[in-house]
């Protein structure tokens, strides 16, 4: 049988706090692991649209002053790709 000698604190840090410590830590490296396996996915048409700031549309006045309006750049945007396809 191992004594062990300590105020509660340090025993708390050296048991809970530890293992805590020690599981983030596996979980971290199995997450990069699983991170670096995959592949970069590409953006979509209406993804690299999007974020293009000349081809963003914003609200002018009224409440949502300064937000997208995404109804008219969804507009703008099948107008871009019918005129695209021809």
């Amino acid at each position: 049988m191992v004594k062990i000698e300590g105020t509660l604190d340090e025993l708390r840090e050296l048991f809970v706090e530890g293992a805590k410590k020690e599981a983030r830590k596996v979980a971290r490296k199995a997450g990069a692991e699983v991170v670096k396996s995959t592949v970069k996915r590409t953006k979509s048409a209406w993804q690299r649209f999007m974020a293009n700031p000349k081809k963003q549309i914003r609200y002018k006045t009224g409440k949502r002053k300064g937000r997208l309006d995404l109804k008219r750049m969804a507009a703008a945007y099948r107008r871009e790709q019918r005129k695209g396809g021809k």
